[in-house]
């Protein structure tokens, strides 16, 4: 029987990992007041306990206007020393702990980001829905200096990595696609051009994190849609970060206000995201239109896996593989075709002990995840959680919607 990598160390630039899995940087929604609880701590400890090489902390905006939610953290220098008890707790279970840095750009509102949010281009974000303002030409360097700034402030508050977020419709994506980038000046118009703004940012970035720390960036594939980037344009984005001295790159896709669906496959349980709404008129909004907004992609098995090998042979720089990865077999198989590690989101949700798991129970292990995607749809409003393992009854209809969802799932597979 061929011997398994998934338990060998792995290098990424400057660090070094105990094996290679490492927890993907799916939102926590566990930072009330954009600053880190008890719960996000406790968390990230149980993951590391679990036996992952490394855990990464959610979403953190690099601005105040770069903040989608209120439960989500925002780099500042007064959150430093809850965050520093946060990498503490996981060294000392001996994993390495890394943050996402990014700018959510167009997906935000005034009443949580104290601005009309901005974005590549001026217009309207039927997704949020608000307005956005283009930021001006004499603004970026500003903004790339924050990604900078972050980036220290994440080496003061103890991690080992950051994972710059470039991906998935969020600020420096907004400028990469077509779709959301409209301007007319040297940040519009040919690949060339929309990726100045990703240089800027990359080269603050690297000088902040000097030698001694990891610097992963997300990044799409594809965007998931007609009018978006495909293929050939994101592996232009990846020799790019490639030459700007990434560590590696984790490979993804989507659009979270286009096609989210995409990003996190499955089918969005409608009732009971707006369950947890709390804006009555979004609440009835989504679930009038949602079904609509939000179109199921069926999920499969390491479902980016097909495009992500494209990137593999092509791309010298480490590669982290992303999306559906729930089972020891797809996992050793996705190693065995070159990738340097694996990132899981909802199965270190379902289990924070998966990796060690996966170590006990041998080539048939499989974590209980039913894919009813509970866990997003309440993400938006409260903390995201597992419906197998809550603490509250939930109430009839949600349990009748995600019977149904996983039904439909276990019948698709």
């Amino acid at each position: 029987m061929k011997e398994s990598k998934l338990f060998t160390p792995v290098t990424l630039g400057p660090l070094t990992l105990r094996n290679r899995t490492i927890r993907s940087a799916a939102f926590e929604s566990m930072c009330p007041g954009n600053k880190p609880s008890a719960q996000l701590l406790d968390y990230h400890r149980s993951v590391a306990a679990g036996g992952v090489g490394m855990t990464t902390v959610a979403y953190a905006a690099v601005t105040r206007s770069g903040l989608s939610f209120d439960r989500q953290l925002w780099m500042r220098p007064d959150i430093i020393p809850a965050l520093r008890t946060l990498t503490d707790a996981v060294h000392a279970e001996g994993a390495a702990a890394s943050i996402q840095l990014g700018h959510c750009g167009n997906m935000s509102h005034r009443s949580i980001c104290g601005c009309t949010p901005v974005g590549a281009s001026t217009g309207f974000n039927l997704y949020s829905p608000t307005f956005v303002r283009g930021l001006r030409a004499d603004e970026l360097p500003a903004m790339a200096r924050a990604y900078g700034e972050a980036v220290r402030l994440s080496r003061e508050a103890g991690f080992d990595a950051v994972e710059i977020h470039a991906g998935h419709g969020y600020l420096i994506s907004q400028f990469l696609s077509p779709y959301t980038n409209h301007r007319k000046d040297e940040y519009g118009g040919s690949l060339a051009n929309r990726m100045r703004f990703m240089n800027m940012v990359m080269d603050k970035v690297m000088q902040a994190a000097g030698q001694d720390m990891a610097v992963l960036v997300k990044m799409n594939m594809r965007d998931g849609f007609r009018g978006g980037m495909e293929l050939d344009e994101c592996l232009e984005v990846a020799r790019t970060l490639e030459h700007s001295g990434a560590h590696a790159l984790v490979l993804s896709g989507g659009f979270v206000s286009k096609a989210p669906m995409y990003v996190m496959r499955g089918e969005m349980p409608i009732r009971t995201m707006t369950h947890y709404m709390t804006t009555w008129w979004l609440k009835y909004g989504v679930r009038l239109v949602g079904k609509y907004m939000i179109p199921t992609v069926p999920f499969k098995e390491a479902y980016f896996l097909d495009d992500a090998k494209i990137f593999r042979r092509e791309i010298r720089l480490p590669l982290v593989y992303v999306g559906g990865l729930v089972a020891r077999k797809a996992i050793d198989d996705v190693l065995d075709q070159g990738f340097e590690a694996v990132q899981m989101g909802r199965a270190l949700l379902n289990d924070p002990a998966f990796v060690n798991h996966l170590r006990e129970s041998g080539p048939e292990a499989r974590c209980d995840c039913r894919h009813s995607n509970y866990c997003i749809a309440r993400m938006y409003s409260i903390d995201m959680a597992c419906h197998q393992h809550l603490k509250e009854e939930l109430p009839p209809s949600l349990k009748r919607e995600i019977a149904k969802i996983e039904q439909r799932q276990a019948c698709h597979e």
